[in-house]
């Protein structure tokens, strides 16, 4: 092995106007960004989420959920650059914008809730993949020794698997080298997407009828029934909202058109596609099992047979989520890397490349700050997820804690200020009236979900 110590080396004519190497995204490769971070595990939780809610309540939340990240989105998007639509220094990342409209003090806030959501990401993830896993094992066993089999398997291993699969993963770059592993996620996504559409609509033709209620799965006290409906909530929410990480998939864009433009053309695209699937995986799920629907509609073992495609389906999930913990995690490892570098300008431990090769594989650039900050950040993951490995509640609160502040408040806000909107203006009363109702929304699911994690850790 060689090794070879080298500099990164800035100032190319071909850059963009910001000096960044050129961005060559299109509506498409955001297209497949957007859609790795959004129908990911949250996808699976949803027929439970509909049964909670009854066949009313749970379409229409979906529906409505769908138009709020439309909303969101396109008000981020407008603060990608801060003089106009399509002029003026960019926002490379959600914390820039929120620095540069809203000031230092927001900055912080924003920027606590904001890792803490995407570190959380990493964590429902890891969870997602290690019960993926087992199920593909619990598939087989079943087949082989019929369904009343005891067939159980731990997690803890196969979540350190997936931790040490994200070690690898976590020396890719960024976002603009790793266009390629997100079109492989989402591929892997509408894959898995389309299994479970297919088994609960089969499962539903099989039955010969439709399960389910308008008020959904009853429950023995009032009190009970809320906290269900509330973690309902918490779990969409956490299924929809990309605005976190929306800036940094924009700063991905090659413009002309404006970077807006296509951004938004992406989000309706997306927010479509995955609203389609989540309708009909949550309502064929719904419908297939009633009140008995399973937290995690492919592992939760509604399905048997046949059990290959059930191990093809949570194959799939597994790959998906290997991609989208890269493209939840990628934020925070820019915010590390721009963090130390101007903090240690002099540094050559943060600053300095090596290139390594090895045989039979193209070089390979190294920094060890980034070694070791992306290797202790994917361990305290893999360790959070062994401590609390509790699939729903985990989802319902991240979905809670992430919805209201970083998808409404902040784009609001920013909106704000960026068109200049007039306090009391007929676009300032009827924004901050959808901020308020968010907010409460938010808080209801909040509790819900906190309420549900201490019932199923006491438990």
């Amino acid at each position: 092995m060689a090794v070879q110590h080298s500099l990164e080396v800035g100032g190319d004519s071909r850059c963009d106007d910001d000096g960044h190497p050129p961005r060559t995204g299109t509506a498409w490769t955001c297209v497949a960004h957007i859609i790795t971070a959004v129908i990911g595990s949250g996808v699976l939780s949803l027929a439970w989420s509909v049964a909670q809610l009854g066949w009313v309540a749970g379409p229409a939340c979906m529906l409505c959920f769908a138009l709020v990240t439309y909303v969101s989105a396109a008000l981020l998007a407008d603060c990608y650059r801060r003089d106009g639509a399509d002029k003026g220094p960019r926002n490379r990342s959600y914390m820039d914008a929120v620095r540069v409209f809203l000031g230092k003090k927001q900055t912080w806030a924003c920027g606590s809730l904001q890792y803490v959501s995407l570190y959380g990401c990493g964590v429902a993830y890891t969870i997602t993949t290690a019960t993926s896993m087992r199920a593909i094992l619990r598939s087989n066993c079943y087949h082989a020794h019929g369904h009343g089999a005891p067939c159980s398997y731990g997690g803890s291993y196969y979540m350190l698997m997936f931790g040490a699969a994200q070690l690898f993963l976590s020396f890719i770059p960024d976002f603009h080298d790793m266009a390629w592993l997100s079109v492989l996620a989402a591929v892997m996504s509408f894959s898995y997407a389309f299994i479970g559409l297919g088994l609960g609509l089969a499962n539903t033709i099989g039955n010969g009828i439709i399960k389910g209620s308008i008020t959904g799965d009853p429950m023995r006290t009032p009190l009970q029934k809320i906290w269900r409906v509330s973690q309902a909530i918490g779990d969409i929410a956490f299924a929809y909202p990309y605005s976190l990480i929306l800036l940094e998939i924009q700063d991905t864009l090659k413009s002309p058109p404006a970077e807006n433009k296509t951004m938004k053309k992406a989000s309706i695209i997306s927010i479509v596609v995955t609203t389609f699937f989540y309708l009909c995986c949550g309502c064929f799920g719904y419908a297939a099992f009633g009140s008995d629907a399973p937290g995690n509609l492919l592992t939760g073992f509604g399905f048997y047979e046949p059990y290959w495609l059930i191990d093809f389906a949570n194959a799939c999930i597994i790959l998906h989520l290997l991609g989208g913990y890269q493209v939840y995690s990628q934020p925070i490892y820019q915010f590390a890397d721009r963090f130390f570098a101007e903090r240690f300008p002099a540094s050559r431990f943060v600053n300095d490349f090596h290139t390594v090769k090895l045989p039979l594989l193209p070089p390979w650039r190294v920094n060890l700050l980034r070694v070791c900050f992306r290797t202790l950040y994917v361990a305290s993951t893999t360790a959070v997820a062994l401590a609390f490995p509790y699939f729903n509640e985990v989802l319902a609160l991240l979905g809670a804690l992430n919805f209201w502040p970083l998808a409404i408040y902040f784009p609001v806000e920013m909106y704000f200020i960026q068109r200049k909107v007039p306090r009391w203006s007929l676009r300032w009363v009827v924004l901050q009236a959808f901020s308020v109702v968010c907010l409460l929304v938010s808080a209801f699911a909040l509790v819900g979900s906190i309420q549900g994690l201490i019932s199923q850790k006491l438990g």
